[in-house]
């Protein structure tokens, strides 16, 4: 099954909201992470969920063949309506006493994992179901980052549940290039 124009163009806007929901918590994150390291994942995080609007920007004009995408993401960015994880971090540090020095950074992990995890099934569906080879390109592209995403994550959870310190120059890459 295919997606029509204007399901892609719905797609495409679930995706701007994704992206920029996930930079709002990846900002937060950072905030409330007590860890250097750990702010500085979270950091580069938030800057790579800005570079992906650039991509979804690429789809959105290559289905309308317009610009239109920058007027839609602008008004999310502008919207006061908080992201849904990023309330459901600010729930998980009230529930320890409202300080951020309570925060549990394995709580942000698992939020962030999961975000990871939306975004990588809603740009494979994306892929899969878009009969325009370009737009299959891209989603291709989008997926491989947030399946990097999930997997830095990933690790880090591991590192931090198994030895409590947070990584931050790797002997190897995640992506599996050397």
């Amino acid at each position: 099954m295919t997606l029509t124009d204007d399901q892609l163009v719905e797609v495409v806007r679930e995706a701007i909201d994704l992206e920029v929901n996930g930079q709002r918590f990846y900002e937060r994150a950072t905030a409330v992470t007590r860890s250097k390291t750990g702010k500085k994942v979270f950091r580069r995080l938030a800057e790579e969920e800005v570079g992906h609007l650039d991509e979804i920007g690429r789809i959105f004009t290559a289905i309308t063949g317009s610009g239109d995408w920058k007027k839609i993401a602008e008004r999310r960015i502008a919207g006061d309506a908080p992201s849904t994880v990023v309330e459901q971090l600010e729930a998980a540090i009230a529930a320890r006493g409202g300080e951020l020095e309570s925060v549990d950074e394995a709580e942000a992990l698992r939020l962030a994992m999961n975000m990871e995890r939306r975004a990588i099934r809603l740009y494979e569906g994306l892929r899969d179901r878009t009969p325009d080879p370009k737009v299959r390109a891209l989603a291709e592209r989008l997926v491989d980052e947030e399946r990097f995403h999930y997997d830095l994550l990933q690790a880090q959870a591991d590192s931090l549940m198994n030895v409590g310190i947070w990584l931050d120059k790797p002997e190897f890459r995640m992506d599996g290039k050397y």
